[in-house]
């Protein structure tokens, strides 16, 4: 079984809002201890995405998540933050904490700071809708980056927090490239060209987040993969396909996005999937290092630089 590691899930929305465990998986979980295992996880990146339809600060959202995380963390012993120089071990899984959503630091680069201090190691700058750090993907009018999102662009590199364009728009994308100090990283995105989605990525992003040495995961969400009502696990070969063929093995990852999302495709619904994938990519004519690589290595070498 190929090792694996998943750029992006929202589990820790579903622990603080939805009654989530690891332990006794709820209807619809995805990531759970025994699937983390059975899929052959061995680096896992939990994010905490601020829901800005509720009536609760970003922050004090953001908050109760990382909360959740190192909670969970002190209850699973076999899961343990990913740092330099260890390996996982037989039977763990390294974690990485994450933001969705750059509403949670409420405009502050001292909050910034302090989501550093306790754990965060990658943020993105927004969802799906504009906020005061950029114009999202989803967003009006292509904006980029505001002056306060460039300011916290330049704070995350000076800190060591990795930048993740997934949900930016196009023209947030540019200026994530010319700004970032730190190679930038899309933790869940697909190729436009494969399948047109305003969410997915541009030939030309693909080509320079690879040349900036950061990587980019390919994520199971149905409405970037296909107009089908279900998505099958050839659309995410196809993805992993395009984008190694214009950005370089090297610049490919998955990012799967468990646990956000209602619908998944076929063979691909939870962690033990990822076994599925692995065998597609083979016969799809992938060497086994390029496997390798894809659903494990590129994006750990990817992030060590910022733990």
């Amino acid at each position: 079984m190929f090792p694996v590691a998943d750029g992006h899930c929202d589990f820790l929305y579903g622990a603080v809002n939805g009654g989530y465990d690891l332990d006794a998986p709820a209807a619809r979980q995805s990531i759970s201890a025994a699937g983390l295992r059975e899929g052959g996880v061995a680096l896992q990146f939990f994010a905490a995405w601020t829901d800005t339809s509720l009536r609760i600060p970003p922050l004090q959202q953001c908050l109760a998540m990382i909360d959740a995380y190192h909670t969970m963390l002190e209850r699973h012993p076999w899961l343990r933050p990913l740092r330099r120089g260890e390996e996982a071990g037989e039977g763990c899984v390294q974690t990485v904490l994450a933001i969705e959503g750059g509403e949670a630091i409420e405009g502050s680069l001292a909050v910034l700071r302090m989501l550093y201090r306790l754990g965060v190691r990658a943020m993105a700058l927004t969802w799906n809708a504009n906020n005061e750090l950029s114009g999202a993907a989803l967003g009006r009018g292509n904006r980029g980056l505001t002056p306060l999102g460039c300011e916290v662009v330049a704070e995350m590199g000076r800190i060591g927090m990795a930048v993740d364009v997934s949900h930016l728009s196009d023209a947030g994308i540019d200026d994530v490239l010319r700004l970032s100090p730190r190679p930038p990283f899309a933790s869940h995105s697909n190729a436009r060209a494969v399948f047109d989605s305003p969410r997915s990525l541009r030939d030309e992003h693909i080509r320079a987040i690879a040349a900036a040495g950061g990587t980019i995961g390919v994520n199971f969400y149905n409405k970037q993969l296909t107009r089908r009502p279900v998505a099958c696990v050839d659309d995410v070969v196809r993805q992993i396909e395009h984008i190694c063929a214009v950005g370089g093995v090297a610049c490919c990852a998955v990012g799967s996005d468990f646990d956000g999302m209602p619908v998944y495709p076929q063979g691909l619904s939870d962690s033990r999937g990822f076994p599925l994938l692995a065998d597609a990519l083979l016969r799809a004519g992938f060497a086994e290092a390029d496997v390798r690589a894809v659903l494990y290595e590129n994006l750990r070498r990817y992030i060590l630089q910022f733990v």
